[in-house]
């Protein structure tokens, strides 16, 4: 005798050994010995083997048409045997029922099973649900390997390529783009960004880093909305001076400009001049919406996102040939260089010329202004020097002027009309040395600026957005705090007022000092805290994008030389290394135990653009290091 029995989930056919009533004693097909209780027993039969019956009835259960099984049974649950035999019209043999079983079983979605060989049909709108689901269920796995087949041939199909961001930077994997794409990378051995690259969905690798920024921060896109204009305060007195500014060759948000003007009697009166877009657009403006959203300009090797429109830069940046409405300060100093007194003026200042960097530093730095005598004459050469004779002083009364670390800074310029075998935009990374005579020029008077303003809002009682520091730890303030690492009683960012929200608002809250008005934010404002922490965290963010974006432009640099070209560089710890001619710091595996501030020579093998990251070997050492400087490498790498 034979039994067809159910065991985790499958059914199985054995020959008794014992039968003991409340419990059996079977063999299976395949020789395993088991102990069955009999209310386990699905259907005890004779013939065929127990082998042969479950090979046939499984034959036998393809033929059944689960449809017809479902439309001729009754409402009622019923058990499997009882059904073979209403459907056959007779008493059925093993195989028989056995292949009703079986149909039944694999049938979830028509039969709802309610016990041990017993089922009950599922209700009309329950099964045209279930059918319309597996129907969309078909449908979409359909979709989803006509998707991954184009994808592994290198086409990009219509419906991934409307959600390109989404499925490199936000994957939803819920979607069947997602499944797809996903799916098209394991059969391809390919990232995402590479299977895209490959599709030709991306146009570069600066696309994928460049787009992976705007979907975080600018999802939307970098367009501006539409805005109100902004005023022009025409009604401003106008100030007698000749101002000229000092930037790069790529600034046109000119934030700041300078004036020397002779006294009667001798000395000078000096002018720090910001630009006041804050006399344009009030708090709560179209202007300030944008502004408080973007919170700073993005800058980047090549790029940069302002942060308020063009026409609004255009309207207040201090442009030469114009008189553009501006917060000043003046300073009346004597022949000696002493401040004897200082005043803050809104006014409207004359802009002779913007003055450029790359014009400027050959015939003005440290080694013409120790040669007075033999530097070459230049228009603005008497006005520069004064400035940086009284920067000079301002630095040591800040207790700086010993404080100047031999560190070069780098400008990166990218010429985005020559392409290259990693794709457009080819650049050039120069060096200066910081804290050049320009340099400091411009950072004693800026620095001058926002602790002057920054005491006049703590001393009006007028909250403002403080740098502070305490202890080497920087943080953001709406009181007036010490900063230790400048050496000023307080410093409240006032003079970028086209770049970042914080001057904006503080520049808003100094106009209503020097006009006796409300100020726009009160005394322990939420919404000014709220700015804080927002820029704080933003601000924070953007300058991460840049620092990843210069080493970006850092291999693409390294990648237009020749295959076998080698760098110097420095060694700062470990197998740490800093190169010479660019800012890049990378790990070389094969670099022996040396000491930091080690010379030493370097051949790059790959560089991979997607991952930002570079392979190099070790060639030779150069130059061992002198104590001292060891000490300074270590704490570089930190």
């Amino acid at each position: 005798m034979f039994v067809l029995f159910e065991e985790s989930g499958a059914f199985k056919a054995g020959t008794i050994l014992a039968d003991n009533d409340s419990s059996l004693q079977v063999e299976t097909s395949h020789g395993k010995r088991v102990k069955l209780k009999s209310s386990h027993v699905l259907m005890r039969f004779r013939e065929p083997s127990p082998a042969d019956l479950l090979s046939r009835a499984e034959a036998d259960a393809e033929e059944l048409d689960t449809a017809f099984l479902w439309e001729v049974c009754g409402d009622d649950e019923f058990a499997f045997d009882d059904f073979a035999a209403d459907y056959h019209g007779h008493s059925p043999n093993a195989v028989e029922s056995a292949a009703i079983l079986l149909r039944l079983h694999s049938a979830p979605t028509y039969f709802h099973r309610k016990g041990r060989g017993r089922f009950r049909k599922a209700p009309t709108e329950i099964l045209q649900a279930a059918l319309a689901g597996l129907e969309k269920k078909r449908q979409q796995t359909e979709a989803i390997e006509r998707l991954r087949a184009e994808l592994v041939e290198g086409r990009l199909p219509a419906e991934i390529a409307g959600m390109l961001p989404q499925l490199l930077y936000r994957p939803d994997r819920n979607r069947i783009e997602t499944k797809a794409f996903e799916a098209a990378c394991v059969d391809t051995g390919l990232s995402a960004p590479r299977l895209l690259l490959k599709c030709g969905a991306l146009a570069s690798s600066y696309d994928f880093h460049y787009n992976r920024f705007l979907f975080e921060y600018f999802e939307e896109g970098t367009a501006f909305p539409a805005f109100a204009a902004p005023v022009d305060p025409a009604d401003l007195p106008r100030a007698d001076v000749a101002a000229f500014s000092i930037d790069d060759a790529t600034t046109t948000e000119i934030d700041d400009a300078f004036s020397v003007t002779p006294r009667e009697g001798g000395g000078w009166r000096i002018g720090i001049h910001i630009a006041a877009p804050a006399l344009g657009f009030g708090r709560g403006s179209d202007l300030d919406a944008i502004a408080r959203r973007r919170l700073s300009t993005v800058y980047m090797p090549g790029n940069k996102i302002t942060m308020m429109p063009d026409a609004a830069v255009e309207t207040f940046t201090l442009a030469a040939g114009r008189e553009c409405p501006a917060l000043s300060l003046y300073l009346d100093v004597t022949p000696a260089l002493a401040i004897q007194r200082h005043e803050t003026r809104i006014d409207r200042v004359p802009i002779v010329a913007n003055l450029r960097h790359h014009d400027l530093e050959p015939v003005f730095n440290e080694q013409t202004l120790h040669d007075h005598g033999e530097s070459p004459d230049f228009q603005w050469k008497r006005e520069l020097t004064l400035l940086w004779d009284l920067a000079s002083i301002l630095e040591a009364g800040r207790g700086k002027a010993e404080n100047s670390p031999n560190q070069v800074d780098y400008s990166f310029y990218v010429d985005w009309q020559k392409d290259t075998a990693d794709g457009a935009g080819y650049v050039t990374i120069s060096q200066r040395r910081r804290g050049s005579p320009l340099d400091k020029l411009v950072a004693e008077m800026m620095i001058l600026a926002n602790s002057t303003w920054g005491k006049l809002l703590d001393e009006a009682e007028v909250p403002g957005l403080y740098r502070v520091q305490s202890g080497g730890k920087v943080r953001m303030s709406t009181t007036a705090g010490p900063h230790d690492g400048l050496g000023v009683d307080c410093y409240a960012w006032s003079s970028s007022p086209l770049r970042r929200y914080v001057d904006l608002v503080n520049q808003w809250q100094l106009i209503s000092v020097l006009r006796e008005e409300a100020p726009a934010f009160a005394p322990k404002s939420a919404e000014l805290m709220a700015a804080l922490r927002d820029f704080d965290v933003t601000y924070a963010a953007y300058a991460d994008f840049q620092r990843q974006m210069e080493r970006y432009w850092c291999l693409r640099w390294l990648r237009q030389h020749p295959e076998g070209t080698t760098f110097d560089g420095k060694v700062l710890r470990d197998n740490l290394v800093r190169l010479d001619s660019i800012p890049l710091m990378i790990k070389v595996p094969s670099l022996p135990v040396l000491l930091p501030a080690t010379r030493v020579r370097v051949s790059i093998e790959s560089s991979d653009l997607l991952d930002v990251d570079i392979h190099a070997r070790y060639v030779a050492t150069l130059a061992e290091p002198d104590p001292a400087e060891a000490t300074d490498s270590m704490f570089e790498g930190n």
